[in-house]
């Protein structure tokens, strides 16, 4: 423009009316008065703050369509904003290459990007950027879109790319603490967005579609889950993270996905400004991602099971946290023979692995408990559980079989760990015993799964069985995959009297009954004493006994109600073999 302008020119500026939506203000902005996008924004921004904008110097007739298709615009969205219009005085006209917004000579201003009407020092276009930060913090946007836009600011589609992976949904509680410690310090603003059907899956893409595509903003959602602490962990759902690192401007999406065939996952998407830049700050986080899920910190140390089904407690699914009481090593009620196994494979050998490792030894084991029921393999599985420091136990019950590979990967991300499958007769029968393609099919998987695990892992993996006879000749009589066996017997008159002595509790025994208890329980399973002591207990409390003594007489009726009131059926339930 010629340093002499026209003496009808007027200056228009933008009123901020502390009511308009500021996506609307940039988008007449530019619709109208043909701004770029920064420009649009700068404008918008410093009205946000300043209360006026200018809108530059215009030819007093274009002035008047100007403020005309504007105002109409205005009005049919249904908004308050205004713009002043005043005749440019002579001072105005001469200086019309100084700064804009806050009048510096034209010596320290440049044309605005894409603008003939209006100039911008450099001091001003920084306030504005920092301003503009403060405005995509605070202002409240309707679609995802909008947001994405004020962000990005004149970044194109073109000029953006967007990174994906997915990880397992189980291993949310560490991936939301990964999103804590990396994306917070970060965070420019965070929103919900409205999560699509349940098969649905949503990509970055979606974000950035308009009209009746547009993607709404809603609350961020959190799903509570349980991690073993005082508190649940608060895992959000699907959410959009605007962020600037040092100046580079980025987005981090997180949606949920789940597949017709199951497998949910937790998909991470981030954009990013093409460039080196852009590249490096991708793999810087989700390399931190990854070394945050492989600490596992939610329930490393822990003992649990996979959910297979919703909680009554209202909490989020995934992983059970098992919250079991320790148990010290005198209340496993074993003979000396079989807690001597015990240790040497499982406490001392754990105990010795780094040193079996620098000779070369394998650090895995194999083990299988068998013996009849009720005779403590899962309490001494509980006492392992709790002796072990540092290691993560598994339980895995047989119809959980399909969940194999889950507990096989499990395992190895947490180890040092214990994996225990409960009644593995029941899926690893002996092939002439099976009924179907399907039952040799999970026997397969198994075997699959542990001939898989490394050599140098530190993992023990622990079958149970009643039926030892039954299982498959190939799981348990092949070197390597069980490297011993511990019979759980049924228990000798000491064991007897110690368990009596352990599940009496506060009972007062004298050596009568002592002996009674024991004469009369031979050939019984611990579980079955177990039951005797509560109900001489129960009968004690009726009889009002002084001191809480319990008598033969007692004794008697209680092994007169488990062994003959019931039949012999209840007998067998309560784990009775012999009793006299």
């Amino acid at each position: 423009m010629s340093e002499k302008a026209a003496p009808d020119l007027v200056r228009l500026k933008v009123l901020n009316d502390q009511t308009t939506p500021y996506p609307f203000v940039v988008k007449l902005l530019e619709t109208v008065f043909g701004k770029a996008p920064l420009d649009a924004q700068l404008t918008a921004t410093t009205a946000h703050h300043y209360g006026e904008a200018d809108c530059g110097l215009w030819p007093s007739a274009v002035a008047d369509a100007l403020l005309a298709t504007a105002q109409a615009r205005i009005n049919e969205a249904g908004h308050r904003l205004a713009f002043s219009r005043s005749v440019a005085d002579g001072y105005e006209v001469a200086g019309q290459g100084s700064c804009s917004i806050c009048g510096k000579p034209e010596g320290h201003a440049r044309s605005m990007y894409r603008s003939g009407d209006a100039s911008i020092c450099d001091n001003c276009i920084l306030d504005a950027s920092a301003y503009l930060s403060e405005t995509v913090a605070s202002t409240q946007f309707k679609h995802a879109y909008e947001a994405l836009n004020a962000h990005f600011g004149t970044l194109g589609l073109s000029d953006i790319e967007a990174s994906v992976r997915s990880f397992p949904l189980r291993m949310r509680a560490d991936l939301q603490l990964g999103f804590d410690q990396i994306l917070s310090p970060n965070t420019v603003r965070q929103v919900g967005i409205k999560a699509g059907y349940r098969y649905q899956s949503m990509e970055f893409a979606d974000l950035w579609e308009t009209g009746n595509s547009a993607q709404i903003i809603v609350p961020v959602q959190y799903a509570e889950l349980d991690i073993g602490g005082e508190m649940p962990r608060r895992c959000v759902g699907t959410a959009l993270w605007l962020l600037d690192k040092d100046g580079l401007k980025h987005a981090v999406f997180v949606s949920q996905e789940e597949g017709m065939r199951g497998d949910p996952r937790v998909k991470v998407e981030i954009a990013v400004p093409t460039g080196e830049a852009g590249a490096s700050l991708v793999a810087s986080y989700f390399r931190d991602m990854e070394r945050v899920i492989a600490k596992a910190e939610s329930y490393r140390g822990k003992v649990l099971s996979l959910e297979m089904d919703s909680r009554w407690q209202g909490l989020a699914g995934g992983i059970t946290i098992h919250r079991l009481s320790p148990i010290a090593r005198e209340d496993v009620i074993l003979p000396e023979k079989t807690l001597t196994l015990l240790d040497r494979n499982v406490l001392d050998f754990a105990a010795l692995r780094p040193k079996l490792r620098a000779m070369g030894q394998p650090t895995k084991k194999g083990l299988l408990f068998y013996g009849p029921p009720g005779t403590g393999k899962t309490h001494t599985i509980q006492y392992l559980a709790s002796s072990l420091t540092g290691h993560t136990t598994l339980l895995v019950t047989a119809d959980q079989v399909c969940l194999l590979n889950e507990y096989f990967g499990l395992a190895r991300l947490l180890q040092p760990s214990v994996l225990v499958i409960e009644d593995a007769d029941l899926i690893a029968r002996d092939r002439e015993d099976m009924r179907g393609a399907g039952e040799e099919a999970l026997l397969n998987k198994l075997l699959n799964e542990m001939d898989g695990l490394r050599q140098d892992a530190d993992i023990f993996f622990v079958l149970t069985t009643n039926r030892p006879e039954h299982l498959e000749p190939a799981l348990a009589g092949r070197p390597g995959r069980i490297d011993q066996a511990i019979e759980f017997p049924l228990p000798d008159e000491q064991g007897r009297l110690k368990l009596a002595l352990l599940y009496g509790g506060e009972l007062s025994l004298d050596d009568g009954v002592r002996t009674k208890i024991v004469q009369r329980t031979e050939g019984v399973s611990a579980a079955f004493i177990k039951e005797l002591m509560r109900r001489i207990s129960q009968r004690v409390i009726e009889d009002g006994a002084a001191e809480q003594c319990a008598s033969e007489a007692h004794v008697l009726a209680a092994l007169d109600e488990m062994m003959f009131a019931g039949g012999t059926l209840n007998a067998q339930l309560l784990g009775a073999g012999r009793v006299e």
